[in-house]
């Protein structure tokens, strides 16, 4: 029976393996990261194991969590720098702090006049590279610091987010309530888009406010979230990971 320490440099896991989640709704990506962690502490028996995620999905996001272990986690950065695609569900009428339903709508608007003509038109301008503002609760730092600490203690306001480089690739509505003005949307985009603030910028662009409602990414890279298993069959299912 091999001790702990070389059970560590051995197992599947510890030599590395790239595990894809679908990660659920209100869970933080370090949350299933913690986890797996330990999951795969228990299930082995040992005491260390290097986890770690690739492409950060706020709590309100859910899909596709790229999990890298032992070994893998030297490729983090790697997946990271690949292209994304989400389903983006965008709230016209209404702005909120956080761009998404972290925080409060505010500065409501009529959009009883807005067409999905009009939307659609609107989306073909935000294709092509551009200039992004992150949001300021986000974990962007500032000097050093996460801005959602500055945020979350009411100082939003004095923090400056620094613009920076994107591309979006295509943006295309797949679903569309003319009662409501809530569409949702496939997009595709370069490393480090921010949704919330492309929904943002969307309702500026319109004129009338709009929010991030809902986010699911679906790709990252070549990987698919069709490829994706939920945590509670990949805790069922530990043995056939080793195999």
């Amino acid at each position: 029976m091999p001790d702990n320490q070389t059970q560590q440099h051995t197992d599947p896991f510890s030599l590395g393996q790239v595990l894809v989640f679908d990660k659920p709704l209100r869970w933080t990506s370090f949350d299933l990261v913690n986890k797996v962690r330990y999951m795969l502490k228990t299930h082995l028996g040992i005491k260390k194991i290097k986890v770690g995620h690739a492409g950060t999905l706020d709590p309100l996001a859910s899909g596709l969590l790229i999990v890298c272990t032992g070994k893998k986690t030297k490729e983090i950065t790697t997946f990271q720098d690949h292209d994304k695609e989400y389903i983006a569900t965008v709230q016209l009428g209404a702005t909120t702090p956080s761009f998404d339903l972290e925080t409060e709508p505010e500065n409501f608007k009529d959009v009883s006049e807005i067409t999905r003509e009009q939307v659609e038109e609107c989306l073909k301008t935000f294709i092509g590279n551009q200039i992004q503002y992150p949001p300021v609760y986000s974990a962007k730092k500032i000097d050093g610091k996460p801005a959602y600490i500055s945020a979350h203690k009411g100082k939003g306001d004095e923090v400056k987010m620094r613009p920076h480089p994107i591309e979006i690739y295509s943006i295309e509505i797949t679903e569309w309530n003319d009662e409501t003005k809530q569409f949702k949307a496939s997009v595709a985009c370069s490393k480090g888009t921010y949704i919330r603030s492309l929904a943002n910028d969307i309702g500026e662009r319109l004129g009338v406010g709009a929010h991030l409602a809902g986010l699911r990414r679906t790709k990252i890279g070549s990987i698919s979230l069709e490829n994706a298993i939920k945590l509670e069959d990949f805790e069922k299912n530990l043995d056939k990971y080793q195999q």
